[in-house]
């Protein structure tokens, strides 16, 4: 038999009664399953070893001997199989002139341009993806016109304060909050609130934060 040439993406999918081949798209790896090609040998191995195991005996031995047969001609059969394959899957996928690849049609292949979308991008694609990359750009570049910080002291020193839990469930709560969102338990009545610059309770008539002197 020839040398057989197709493409490097491939997956065998043969087993002892059979052969089946997976052939994949060199760019998006997207890919198409050839036939299955039943093995008569493989078929018979097992026909004769499943009468075998009923009836004992030849056939057992029959189902054996098909299977050291099945081995020796491995080779060829798959080989031919292969090629089966290679004649069934071949036609639908392009191969770019420019680069060598095989793609898919659907997907990879610019037909207008007869090259893959790898040497000739879709112009529509390529401008819709541009302008989404340029957008973002510009979204950040507005982001960093605006104070984010919030009037964050940036002199003064920094540390994290932990946010206010509910005393049943150790969920956090939200500032104002009077019943837990995550459990329902009531919180106690002697909070008016919370501070809005650490989130600590904050008793009733406290007119500062006991946590970090925030006045309320």
């Amino acid at each position: 038999m020839s040398a057989q040439a197709f493409t490097r993406n491939y997956r065998d999918h043969s087993n002892d009664t059979g052969y089946q081949f997976e052939f994949f798209c060199d760019k998006c790896g997207n890919g198409f399953r050839s036939s299955f090609q039943a093995s008569a040998l493989g078929v018979g191995a097992k026909v004769g070893k499943a009468l075998g195991s009923i009836f004992g005996g030849k056939l057992w031995n029959a189902g054996v001997a098909a299977d050291h047969l099945k081995d020796g001609l491995r080779g060829s059969a798959w080989d031919t199989a292969f090629q089966t394959a290679i004649d069934e899957i071949k036609p639908k996928f392009h191969q770019c002139t420019r680069c060598g690849q095989w793609v898919c049609p659907d997907v990879c292949w610019n037909g207008p341009r007869q090259l893959c979308e790898a040497c000739a991008p879709d112009l529509q694609e390529a401008a819709g993806a541009i302008q989404a990359e340029i957008a973002i750009t510009q979204a950040r570049t507005k982001a960093a016109e605006h104070d984010q910080t919030g009037g964050l002291d940036l002199a003064a020193p920094q540390a994290a304060t932990p946010a206010a839990a509910c005393p049943s469930c150790q969920a956090r709560l939200e500032p104002t909050a009077k019943f837990c969102a995550s459990c329902g338990h009531k919180l106690a009545g002697a909070a008016k609130g919370f501070c809005s610059q650490c989130g600590q309770a904050v008793a009733a008539g406290a007119r500062f934060c006991a946590g970090c002197g925030a006045k309320q």
